[in-house]
């Protein structure tokens, strides 16, 4: 089987898509192509120069879901980041994976005790007034998939990760970007004597 040939830096016919590193609606007209396939390139971001592969209308790196919140703790982005990410790549599970543990981070970081099981955390949360009227069974679905995610032998899908992702945007800007906003407010503290 001969091996495909990709030609360098080339000018493509422009074509408008979404950079999955730098979330930038652009027109790439500048990228690679292959020689045995009309439907692969690589084109290049007019915006970032980073790389994004399509096979067919495929896109890798993909859009990461969700969008940036503000004032979250910088371990506790890294996670709700990290989640983002994982969809962009195809790894579903480990997005589901990723989100569960943000709950749990979430926790501490107000307040709760380090080494405790999943489910005091999601309770924690509950218990003092971090989770919306009406999200507690958003809590219990994120318990659910990430206990799916980990202890079940099917892999979750795109849906799935979607769905935590967008539940952890609104919670991190309940608990942290929303109260920040409040003129002269500082940003939320842990309550007195947890941890």
């Amino acid at each position: 089987m001969r091996m495909a040939k990709w030609h360098g830096i080339n000018s493509l016919k422009a074509e408008d898509f979404r950079c999955g590193y730098c979330g930038r609606e652009v027109a790439a007209d500048k990228g690679y192509f292959r020689d045995d396939e009309k439907s692969h390139y690589i084109r290049i971001c007019p915006r970032c120069a980073k790389p994004t592969y399509f096979d067919a209308g495929k896109q890798v790196p993909d859009i990461a879901p969700g969008n940036e919140v503000k004032e979250v703790p910088e371990d506790v982005n890294g996670l709700y980041v990290e989640a983002r990410n994982c969809i962009s790549v195809s790894a579903y599970t480990a997005s589901v994976l990723a989100s569960r543990k943000l709950l749990m981070n979430i926790a501490v970081t107000q307040g709760a005790d380090e080494g405790k099981k999943f489910v005091e955390y999601v309770q924690y949360l509950a218990d003092n007034g971090y989770v919306p009227p009406n999200g507690e069974g958003w809590v219990d679905h994120v318990r659910k998939k990430g206990n799916e995610a980990t202890h079940e032998i099917p892999h979750m899908e795109r849906e799935d990760a979607e769905e935590l992702i967008t539940f952890a945007e609104m919670l991190l800007k309940f608990i942290y970007e929303f109260p920040a906003r409040v003129p002269g407010a500082q940003a939320p503290q842990a309550p007195q004597g947890s941890g």
